[in-house]
């Protein structure tokens, strides 16, 4: 995101979201991160937060004062996302997503973190978890130390992918993708918030913001095609949460009609003693909806992991 296009967001909270982050180049592009401003303070553990679709790491807003208090955050946003670089086309991938991340983590010279991750965001944890698994054996330096997960399709089988994305994965996508403007997405983003829980009209503005900065609205049906890759690569993703011996927590909205209840039900049948948070009355964006819980989660499992 140039400075042209920072200065066409929505709001004044969104602008100072990106006035306070920086850049990493990767393959020719560029991708928007930001620390915490106790980044210094070595005495604090680092906390890594990856968005979901289609949004970016100002997702993240509303848990990241009180997170900072625990924690030195960096989030990022993921290629194709918010502020980063939006290429296009371009094949997107949960292994290219997951390689950036590591790229970000090597720069920043960061041993041992923290993970916090969210709807698509999950995925590409699955995927760091499973080369966690190889690393561990390998003697590794780099350490991801703990992991939590928000609402998201963990396992292929139990996601309930909306209309407007099983549009967007079929043959007329890339047309779909060219006419979404902001009523239509207001809608279908809207739909997976639980009732008691609706975005706000300026909350709606500042995610439309970041997904059509840049003309990013176009990418819609390129990105969309992690749902395959899920499917295709299920064996190794849905492996590293069952064989991971990292401690692991999922925070679950259960009335998320994409990742709800129903993806709590199978993680428990496959996940030995499964640490779940469950959030009644919530949907598919916990850490918008019930901030205050997510927080809560998140620091009495590092608490936990201390104690270990």
């Amino acid at each position: 995101m140039n400075r042209d296009s920072a200065s066409r967001l929505s709001t004044e909270r969104l602008r100072d979201w990106y006035a306070q982050g920086a850049y990493l180049p990767f393959g020719g592009h560029r991708i928007f991160f930001r620390q915490s401003e106790n980044w210094h303070q070595t005495n604090q553990a680092i906390l890594v937060l990856i968005h979901g679709f289609p949004t970016a790491s100002f997702d993240w807003h509303a848990v990241w004062d009180e997170l900072n208090r625990h924690f030195r955050l960096l989030a990022l946003d993921l290629l194709g996302y918010g502020g980063s670089s939006k290429p296009y086309p371009h094949r997107y991938s949960i292994l290219e997503q997951a390689d950036i991340v590591e790229a970000l983590i090597d720069e920043l010279r960061i041993n041992d973190w923290h993970l916090l991750a969210h709807d698509y965001g999950d995925t590409v944890a699955q995927e760091l978890l499973a080369r966690q698994l190889v690393q561990s054996h390998a003697g590794a330096a780099r350490r991801l130390a703990s992991a939590v997960l928000l609402n998201g399709g963990l396992f292929p089988e139990s996601h309930r992918p909306r209309l407007i994305q099983r549009l967007l994965l079929s043959p007329i996508g890339p047309w779909i993708a060219r006419r979404l403007n902001r009523k239509r997405f207001a809608s279908s983003f809207s739909a997976v918030f639980a009732r008691a829980h609706q975005p706000s009209e300026i909350e709606l503005d500042e995610f439309w913001s970041l997904i059509a900065v840049d003309n990013g609205q176009q990418l819609a049906s390129e990105l969309i095609h992690y749902i395959p890759e899920r499917r295709q690569r299920r064996e190794r993703w849905c492996g590293a949460l069952i064989k991971t011996r990292l401690p692991l927590r999922l925070i679950n909205g259960l009335d998320d009609p994409i990742s709800g209840a129903h993806m709590v039900a199978r993680y428990r049948e496959l996940i030995a003693n499964a640490d779940v948070v469950e959030l009644s009355g919530i949907g598919h964006y916990p850490q918008i909806e019930a901030p205050q819980s997510v927080i809560e989660a998140v620091v009495t499992l590092r608490r936990d992991v201390v104690a270990l």
